[in-house]
């Protein structure tokens, strides 16, 4: 019996990670290609003694994207209902949406990434180490904050230390393929690992839009129109392991507002057709 409840509790753990952990991997991954790509610049204009600058920048935007992570979490903690509910629909639509914005940019914009890089460090390293250290910055910190206000949203589904271990976790994996792409001259398919997880990360932010919606239905900010469509708790509870997972994963609620599921249903419909008008806009390009 304890040797079910133990795995029972391992696989809780891990399902409340993975989100985080696939988020991380994401932004950490683009981050690393950016900085690998500068450094990679630098060591072809034989400007190498300039990576200082870029090392800085980047640690310089890891630490205000933490700051900005615990500012966030501790803001929705110290909240209380109704500003609490408010607060949480709002930080998960706005992470919705700031993740569906990520996500078609890094489908238009992976292809000339290196390029357009590349020539923004070649312009940077005429002015110095000021300059390598603000593109560094400003890259990363993007991705960072970005980061944060995920996980920020990721919390309301799984306690914070779970969040944080996901992170890490997911952020460790992201360097360490950085690394193997650019250090050791391993290929990945980037293009279909952007595809993979673009469609993980539009379930995941669809989640958020109806768990969003949901709370704001909640405070009577959105009508219901109807309360509960079903009720299938009895069948599948949101406090049972698959519950917890695909509360977690997807946003699964065993009795949902029409306002909820239309919300849900509306915004995945037209990411994923976004998305792939976005991806075919992109081969168009290519072949032109």
């Amino acid at each position: 019996m304890l040797k079910w409840i133990n795995i029972i509790k391992i696989h809780n753990l891990w399902c409340a990670m993975f989100s985080s952990s696939l988020l991380a991997l994401r932004e950490g991954l683009e981050a690393a290609l950016v900085v690998g790509i500068v450094l990679g610049a630098l060591r072809k204009m034989n400007q190498a003694r300039l990576a200082g600058a870029v090392w800085t920048g980047v640690a310089a935007a890891a630490i205000v994207s933490g700051a900005a992570a615990v500012a966030l979490t501790l803001l929705g903690y110290e909240l209380k209902d109704p500003a609490e509910a408010i607060f949480e629909g709002l930080t998960m639509l706005l992470a919705a949406g700031i993740l569906t914005w990520m996500i078609f940019w890094m489908s238009r914009q992976s292809q000339k990434m290196q390029a357009e890089l590349e020539a923004g460090v070649q312009k940077a390293a005429g002015g110095g180490g000021r300059a390598l250290f603000a593109l560094a910055f400003v890259a990363v910190l993007r991705e960072g904050v970005e980061l944060a206000l995920f996980l920020t949203a990721a919390t309301f589904s799984s306690n914070t230390s779970q969040t944080v271990l996901g992170a890490l976790l997911g952020l460790g994996v992201a360097v360490l393929l950085g690394w193997l792409l650019f250090a050791a001259s391993i290929r990945i398919n980037l293009k279909k690992f952007f595809t993979v997880t673009s469609i993980l990360l539009i379930f995941f932010a669809a989640g958020l839009v109806g768990r969003g919606v949901s709370e704001l239905v909640e405070m009577r900010w959105l009508p219901a129109f109807v309360e509960h469509v079903w009720d299938v708790g009895n069948i599948l509870s949101e406090e049972s392991v698959l519950g917890q997972t695909l509360g977690a994963l997807f946003g699964y609620s065993a009795s949902p507002s029409l306002m909820q599921m239309l919300a849900y249903i509306v915004y995945f419909v037209a990411a994923l057709l976004g998305l792939r008008a976005s991806y075919g806009s992109s081969r168009q390009v290519d072949v032109g």
